[in-house]
């Protein structure tokens, strides 16, 4: 006698990622808690970080397009005097400094890497160069220049700690932000150098911390319905007559989605009960189409 298969879930899933396990480890486990290979993140986490972690699941992981570009919420433990080659807690010792550190001069400095800012990636980052991911190229011990990339750093508050040379950040940022490079760029203009002791994400746009549940805890109850998008997304709700075309996947004027003229979108539909029934994006004209569909229960 064996178990019956699981349900197809549908829905996100925010895990707060544990220490150590890579995005990519949360996905493996969580494909075998809730019994679907369709599950898929929306932006990675590195692995000493924990926090907020949004997948998608079943037709969801579709969803992960509209929330990669979210803004993000970290709480940060910096410790000021020495460097490391990974920019983190994680890496090897490369500098160390004699540093006194002084409020007025971190709140200046602070100051001056908030707002947008240029910050060069660091060699531990997926970015890829000529085909190559950085973290691949910092495993055999190759250094490569890097562009700066654009940025912008919402809040950068910090508070001492008991231990002088370590004190604990807040940091809202636009996506694409490494905070660790924000801890090394702050100790650089303290005169010495820095790197990052601790990280955790406590938001992900809407999603925080009061959505996520232990990885140990994930099973299908726990999963936000699609509809969630709609914390993201414009939204609209429609008749059954047009949720039967939207079914369809039909190209639709805007007047009969509910949509208004000129709106860029895109927008979480939604039928009378709620669910999520496609994302419709602006087409040609007067008119809309599907950006996806998903199949009604």
């Amino acid at each position: 006698m064996t178990d019956a298969a699981p349900a197809n879930p549908i829905g996100l899933c925010v895990v707060d990622k544990p220490a150590t396990w890579t995005s990519h480890d949360v996905v493996a486990r969580c494909r075998k808690l809730l019994g679907t290979r369709k599950v898929g993140h929306s932006g990675t986490l590195d692995p000493m970080a924990t926090g907020v972690l949004v997948l998608g699941v079943g037709a969801a992981t579709r969803l992960t397009t509209y929330l990669t570009g979210l803004d993000k919420v970290y709480r940060a433990r910096i410790r000021f005097g020495t460097e490391t080659d990974s920019l983190d807690a994680d890496g090897t010792v490369t500098a160390r400094h004699e540093m006194t550190v002084e409020r007025d001069a971190v709140v200046a400095a602070a100051a001056r890497l908030t707002g947008e800012i240029d910050q060069v990636p660091p060699m531990v980052s997926a970015i890829k160069i000529d085909g190559r991911r950085l973290h691949e190229l910092a495993r055999e011990g190759v250094e490569v220049e890097r562009p700066a990339r654009r940025v912008r750093v919402d809040r950068f508050e910090l508070q001492p700690t008991d231990d002088p040379l370590v004190w604990d950040a807040e940091v809202s940022c636009s996506s694409g932000t490494y905070v660790r490079v924000l801890a090394a760029d702050l100790g650089h203009l303290l005169g010495g150098g820095a790197h990052l002791v601790a990280l955790r994400r406590s938001s992900v746009g809407p999603f925080t911390l009061d959505d996520a549940v232990s990885l140990d805890d994930v099973e299908p109850g726990t999963l936000l319905p699609a509809a969630t998008i709609d914390r993201v997304l414009a939204s609209c709700t429609v008749d059954e007559p047009v949720a039967v075309d939207v079914g369809h996947g039909k190209v639709m004027d805007r007047a009969r989605l509910g949509v208004p003229a000129g709106a860029a979108g895109p927008w979480a539909v939604l039928d009378g009960q709620g669910e999520l029934l496609a994302i419709y994006v602006a087409h040609h004209g007067t008119t809309v189409k599907p950006g996806m569909v998903l199949a009604r229960g």
